[in-house]
């Protein structure tokens, strides 16, 4: 059997109906390419991927013993794929156009560009934008801006651009540069992945875009809360974490002081100040969970 031009890589983790319509949009929508779909059932209560896989039989599944996060179901998805491009997107998201070969047309522009990812709408009224591309993160307080977010549809965010990271939810990669730069990093779980993937790859001198014309559209935070214990730890850790393995030197002693004492310290105070206790609990166990990771490493 030949090898797909492209290969989807999904990851369900108890939504089997948003994986459903994701398999349904690109199997409606996409005709212009040849492509694989892999699901990744990351340890969900049911045999989601059993299910998948028999309502959907040219679907390739595979269930996980235990859920290995973002990065580590991805990565099995990407070690399964056969296709020449591999395309990372969320369970929660769904297609409504064939733009694929739009995607395809920017990573063949040049064999400096790595990864690229597309114009992501919000799926729900006024389907706002979410996502035209990142702002660089300052050195220091790791803080940038999502180019267009929560803004209208409107021409100004319809021109390609290079953006210093992909994002997450949707993003198109050369799987030879896969085999360079490396697989997704795995010890951060959940969130500052991509980041931090990204980073990997714009160091190894390779370029990221974001192309509008082909568009995805994003329920967002469907499986774990924007307020949840789960999101508050893995937030808090993993943007120390990033901070220790991409800055170096003065700024990176100077971020990880100021994200463990001062920003932590701010964000337990406003949970506190709410009731939250739990979540600001989350913000220290976060921050000495990170503190744990580094002198492992560091052994």
């Amino acid at each position: 059997m030949d090898a797909p031009l492209i290969s989807f890589v999904s990851i369900d983790y108890n939504r089997l109906e948003d994986t459903v319509e994701l398999i349904e949009s690109l199997q409606n929508t996409i005709h212009s390419v040849t492509y694989e779909i892999i699901v990744i059932d990351n340890s969900s209560i049911k045999n989601e991927a059993d299910i998948i896989h028999k309502r959907f039989p040219f679907v390739r599944t595979v269930r996980s013993r235990k859920n290995i996060g973002f990065s580590g179901g991805n990565n099995i998805g990407i070690n399964m794929s056969r296709g020449k491009y591999i395309f990372l997107i969320n369970n929660d998201t769904y297609i409504k156009e064939d733009g694929l070969q739009f995607l395809i047309e920017r990573l063949e522009s040049s064999p400096h560009i790595a990864g690229v990812s597309p114009k992501i709408r919000f799926a729900f009224p006024p389907q706002n934008i979410q996502f035209a591309g990142f702002t660089h993160l300052t050195p220091i307080t790791l803080r940038n801006k999502t180019l267009g977010f929560d803004c209208k549809d409107e021409e100004i965010y319809n021109k390609p651009h290079p953006t210093p990271y992909l994002h997450g939810a949707a993003m198109m990669i050369k799987k030879d540069i896969i085999n360079i730069v490396g697989l997704m990093p795995e010890m951060f779980f959940l969130y500052y992945e991509e980041l931090d993937w990204s980073t990997q790859m714009t160091k190894a001198g390779y370029e990221l875009w974001y192309e509008p014309r082909c568009t995805v559209f994003h329920k967002e935070s469907q499986s774990i809360g924007k307020m949840s214990k789960t999101r508050i730890f893995y937030m808090t850790r993993n943007r120390l974490l990033f901070a220790w393995r991409n800055l170096s030197g003065l700024r990176r002693i100077m971020s990880i002081l100021y994200l463990s004492i001062l920003v932590s310290a701010k964000s337990s105070f406003v949970f506190v100040l709410h009731k939250h206790f739990d979540l600001a609990k989350m913000i220290w166990k976060g921050t000495f969970a990170f503190i744990k990771m580094s002198k492992i490493k560091n052994n």
